[in-house]
């Protein structure tokens, strides 16, 4: 799911409870929330249809197209919808793969309304149900000049309500563009030896005589605003999560080969050539630790970076909807239950529709 607390499609089986309100017109589904109603799908009278959405203003008498966040789904054969909490609304697209039937259409969680405001227009976002370890943190590490930045780029881009970073910590004095509890968490020195002696960080580094690491409470708020915390850290800040007690899932990019990383350093072109050459010894370091500890669940090798990027979306999203129902062109809702299970790393609910 986007947002997090996260729903799972545990099983489909039964009947569906009142209040739900569908209507069927093609291949759209209309759905009222509060003063407005918004209407999925398309017009178009193709056997394969790509998904829309509009916004019918009951109070102002007026349609609105609003400005789309997240990757909406692929095109499909047909689609039916479920309103969730007042919030959002679940839409099941016919004819497709297991791992894309199940989508959730933020209409009014808090993300949405922190985005109207910020834009000034109506907002929806759309993101993929998942099922597995979709609730855990994940680290993400690799070598300088591997390309992890822009896949956890693409990773937050499509899935802008599902991930977050957490803050990490530094003794060191803010520059003057940054601002303490969004860049970093300034601290004394004291106060931060303290902390991590009393067992409050996850993993911490000296660094040019300042200490920097992440906290427990840094990822906990990550989790407490509803989304899955990245951490993109070290090989071996990984290793001292790893010994911790967060359960996380650990991913290590790797580079095809350490002739390639160096052409993709000088491609950079921001660093020397004695800071490539320090670069690409730390990098042959890492990789070998990396490869040979024991600590990563997955290594993925950044050969390709759409193909990376897929195997990073699979192993991050613990393969979403491993099970679903093949075939969706004839589903009859009144069959039809839904259980979902609302979960952070502390907290789990159950909620039965």
């Amino acid at each position: 799911m986007g947002e997090a607390p996260m729903f799972y499609v545990e099983n489909l089986k039964d009947r569906v409870s009142n209040g739900f309100n569908l209507r069927f017109k093609g291949f759209e589904t209309s759905i009222d929330v509060g003063d407005k109603t918004f209407v999925i799908g398309s017009n178009n009278n193709d056997s394969i249809s790509s998904i829309e959405v509009q916004i019918y203003d009951k109070s102002r008498g007026k349609w609105v197209i609003p400005t789309v966040l997240g990757t909406e789904p692929k095109r499909y054969e047909g689609h039916s919808a479920i309103l969730l909490n007042e919030d959002r609304i679940m839409v099941i697209t016919w004819g497709s793969t297991p791992d894309d039937c199940i989508w959730f259409l933020e209409v009014d969680t808090e993300y949405v309304k922190q985005q109207k405001k910020a834009l000034g227009t109506e907002v929806i976002a759309w993101s993929k149900g998942v099922r597995g370890d979709a609730e855990k943190p994940v680290v993400i590490s690799g070598p300088s000049g591997v390309g992890k930045g822009t896949l956890i780029n693409m990773l937050m881009k499509e899935f802008p309500t599902m991930f977050g970073f957490s803050v990490s910590h530094t003794t060191r004095a803010p520059r003057s563009i940054e601002k303490n509890g969004v860049h970093y968490h300034f601290t004394e020195r004291s106060i931060m030896e303290k902390d991590i002696k009393d067992g409050k960080f996850l993993e911490f580094a000296s660094v040019h005589g300042n200490l920097y690491g992440t906290s427990i409470e840094a990822v906990e708020a990550v989790a407490d605003s509803g989304k899955r915390c990245i951490l993109d850290i070290d090989v071996q800040g990984a290793k001292s999560v790893r010994a911790s007690s967060l359960d996380a899932v650990f991913i290590f990019i790797s580079p095809p080969s350490m002739a390639k990383l160096e052409e993709r350093l000088h491609l950079r072109g921001t660093e020397t050539e004695e800071q490539i050459q320090k670069r690409l010894r730390n990098a042959k370091a890492e990789i070998e630790q990396g490869k040979s500890l024991g600590i990563f669940d997955h290594i993925l090798c950044n050969d390709h970076l759409e193909k990376c990027y897929d195997n990073l979306k699979v192993t991050s999203l613990s393969n979403s909807l491993s099970e679903c129902i093949s075939s969706f062109t004839n589903l009859d809702f009144d069959l039809v239950s839904f259980v979902f299970i609302i979960e952070t790393p502390r907290i789990r609910r159950n909620y039965a529709n």
